[in-house]
């Protein structure tokens, strides 16, 4: 039988972007993971509410991966009041009968950077395998230096190769757009264009909706070197 390997990428998506497309087919590609699930969070634990509602932000993530062998649109946090954090979604799927050996969490290297700072550290590592993926200006091989104390459950894998037979931290490494939801939002506020930002689709949605642009941008909040990375939206303190 077919190993099932289910890639879970969680973020608040507002907007999902080609950075966040690319890492997870990245991992998908090199992992050969049987299932994508995009998981839009529904009350980030550690920052300001979204701009835009959990409709439109879904919404969006459905466009985003709409027509991608195996993607899916997963409303698994949206549908709980509570904050999002990446422990408890993933005790949401083992109690549905997944082994942390078939879950991939799928996270960019510059949040995997600040794992320590996550809910339920360091038990998280055993619930999944997490696939790391190289972010633009921040190659996967830094994590060894960084995260010392982690470096012997770090595995780099390329394209097929065979995962861990228990939870480890799977590096991968490869290019990704560079692009933030931040950088995204000032441009839409100041009514320039995001065209090869995000999918065409998710871009008519926004424009049909009249999204990020009815309020005057907060500079401190749509800054881009204050946008967190992708990962961190599920696990800091």
């Amino acid at each position: 039988m077919t190993a099932r390997r289910i890639g879970l990428l969680g973020g608040t998506f507002d907007p999902i972007h080609l950075g966040h497309i690319e890492l997870a087919s990245l991992a998908q590609k090199t992992l050969w993971l049987t299932q994508v699930l995009v998981i839009p969070a529904n009350v980030p634990p550690h920052r300001t509410k979204p701009l835009t509602s959990s409709f439109h932000r879904f919404a969006m993530t459905a466009l985003a991966v709409a027509g991608r062998d195996g993607w899916q649109a997963s409303d698994v946090e949206l549908r709980h009041e509570a904050p999002s954090y990446t422990a408890t979604t993933l005790g949401r799927f083992h109690q549905q009968g997944y082994q942390p050996t078939e879950l991939f969490f799928l996270i960019g290297a510059d949040a995997f950077a600040e794992i320590t700072t996550w809910r339920d550290y360091p038990q998280i590592l055993d619930r999944a395998q997490f696939a790391v993926v190289s972010r633009p200006a921040y190659p996967v091989a830094r994590l060894r230096e960084q995260l010392p104390g982690l470096a012997d459950r770090m595995v780099a894998i390329e394209e097929g190769g065979e995962p861990p037979a228990k939870p480890s931290i799977i590096l991968i490494d490869g290019k990704t757009a560079d692009v933030s939801s931040t950088a995204i939002r000032v441009k839409l506020s100041a009514g320039e264009s995001v065209e090869g930002m995000v999918d065409d689709r998710v871009r008519q949605h926004i424009a049909q909706h009249g999204l990020y642009r009815s309020s005057a941008p907060d500079r401190q909040t749509l800054s881009p070197v204050n946008d967190p990375p992708a990962g961190r939206l599920h696990g800091q303190n």
